[in-house]
């Protein structure tokens, strides 16, 4: 028995309705996305949906995936193939991914930031771009996606909670959308369908 009604609309479509009943005009995004912690095959993580979910809310002006010296040659490839730009570092992840958000937070003609991470060491990132005046986006999925991370961003799209809800059907995939806004704190859309895209 499914806890959550299913909705007629898809998953990307709901997605897209709610972010552009957010906008008010066309922002100029820089999307960054956490690749160790977010292109995991449990997640099946599909940057062609996340793309359109950013298209949805604005332009995206930079997209960048962080990867470790252990990415492989298809993993790099198919990430340049979905018009991201890979970047590799031999470092920490984690700390390149927050050079590059605060670069964007003091560069004036990126108006939002959206971060694909679960980790709370992004939360310091977000609370600089809100004082800054930046909007915020935070993409995570479940397990594993930090709450302080998504009370942090002004729009917080959670993937793959499967495991936390029953949700109907086996392999059914949920997304919940939230926001931190207090004027629409209690708007919550939940969706359910079948998750059987590849991770890219």
């Amino acid at each position: 028995m499914a806890l959550k009604k299913s909705i007629s609309l898809g998953k990307l479509q709901k997605i897209r309705n709610y972010i552009s009943s957010r906008r008010t005009d066309r922002k100029k995004v820089g999307l960054l996305i956490d690749g160790p912690n977010m292109l995991r095959k449990e997640f099946n993580i599909n940057l062609h949906e996340i793309r359109e979910i950013i298209n949805e809310y604005g332009d995206i002006k930079v997209a960048r995936v962080f990867l470790n010296q252990y990415a492989g040659d298809k993993l790099v490839e198919a990430i340049e193939n979905q018009g991201f730009e890979p970047i590799i570092t031999s470092g920490d992840v984690d700390v390149r991914m927050a050079v590059e958000a605060m670069e964007l937070i003091y560069n004036e003609s990126i108006d939002a930031l959206a971060l694909v991470t679960r980790d709370a060491d992004f939360k310091a990132v977000l609370k600089k771009a809100m004082e800054m005046g930046k909007e915020t986006i935070i993409i995570g999925a479940e397990p594993g996606f930090s709450a302080a991370l998504k009370n942090s961003a002004d729009i917080a799209i959670i993937l793959n909670q499967e495991d936390f809800e029953e949700v109907g059907e086996e392999g059914e995939a949920e997304v919940r959308i939230t926001s931190s806004n207090p004027e629409t704190i209690d708007e919550v859309i939940e969706v359910s369908e079948k998750s059987t895209r590849s991770p890219l």
